[in-house]
């Protein structure tokens, strides 16, 4: 019989691997990965900020993730978001979110647990609150599905169909934060931008149209989710890298084979 904390454990990879998929086609299209890496970096500050306040950790790192996420749009709109920016806030808030935490008198708080994940102690709550998450995830995003392609796609087709880059970026963001916030509990600060970026970079040599990419980035990071709790079971590891191992060694497994899958 399988124990309950690892059906709560694959439940909840799928219900991150569903979420972050579809988001990670769009962040590999629009070239925002270090975009996603900030973000998810500052997740640590929401930690802090809920532990010091008494939140749900959950409702502290998207505050964050969100604040974080609004504020690389606006740079990236002033032309000023470049790499070294973008290294600078994602460090800067990852090293200020630490020493945040240090600072709460009187609390003992487990930081690995929330930089690489802690899986296999989701309770039905958390369950209940990532898959919450990811069905807003899902319903944003097939919502503006059509107009946030465009915009991703041709942003001169969007601008002449009455189509606003700016509303489609903030979309994008605001489901961004929210994917980081539901996924801290799984795979941690460290890895959420690896969960978003790793399926749907392994599923784009798969596929030759968008719904065809986010298809195959579904699946992936499904495959990655099971296949990287039953290596971490089997072989003693951590859950969280784990999953994040499988998806890359499936992304060099995609890369190897996809002259051969895909079609003429």
């Amino acid at each position: 019989m399988i124990d309950a904390f690892i059906i709560r454990a694959a439940l909840a990879g799928l219900g991150v691997a569903v979420a972050a998929a579809p988001l990670g086609c769009f962040v590999v299209w629009r070239r925002m990965a270090y975009f996603g890496d900030a973000t998810s970096h500052a997740a640590i500050l929401g930690v802090a900020l809920a532990l010091a306040t008494d939140l749900p950790v959950t409702v502290g790192v998207l505050v964050v993730a969100l604040a974080m996420a609004l504020i690389l749009t606006r740079l990236s709109e002033r032309q000023v978001g470049s790499d070294a920016l973008l290294g600078v806030l994602a460090h800067g808030a990852l090293a200020a979110g630490l020493v945040a935490v240090s600072l709460i008198d009187g609390m003992r708080v487990d930081l690995e647990s929330y930089l690489f994940g802690e899986i296999l102690a989701v309770t039905a709550a958390d369950l209940a609150v990532i898959w919450t998450g990811a069905g807003l995830v899902l319903a944003l995003l097939a919502w503006r599905w059509r107009a946030l392609l465009t915009a991703t796609l041709s942003p001169d087709l969007a601008s002449a169909s009455g189509i606003s880059a700016r509303r489609e970026q903030l979309i994008l963001t605001l489901a961004l934060a929210v994917v980081v916030a539901v996924a801290i509990k799984v795979v941690g600060a460290l890895l959420i931008a690896a969960m978003l970026i790793i399926p749907a970079a392994a599923a784009r040599s798969l596929s030759r149209t968008p719904e065809a990419m986010v298809g195959w980035a579904i699946a992936i990071g499904t495959l990655s989710a099971i296949g990287g709790l039953a290596g971490a079971f089997v072989l003693d590891t951590p859950a969280g890298p784990s999953i994040v191992t499988v998806a890359a060694l499936l992304f060099g497994l995609s890369t190897a084979v996809s002259p051969a899958l895909r079609p003429e």
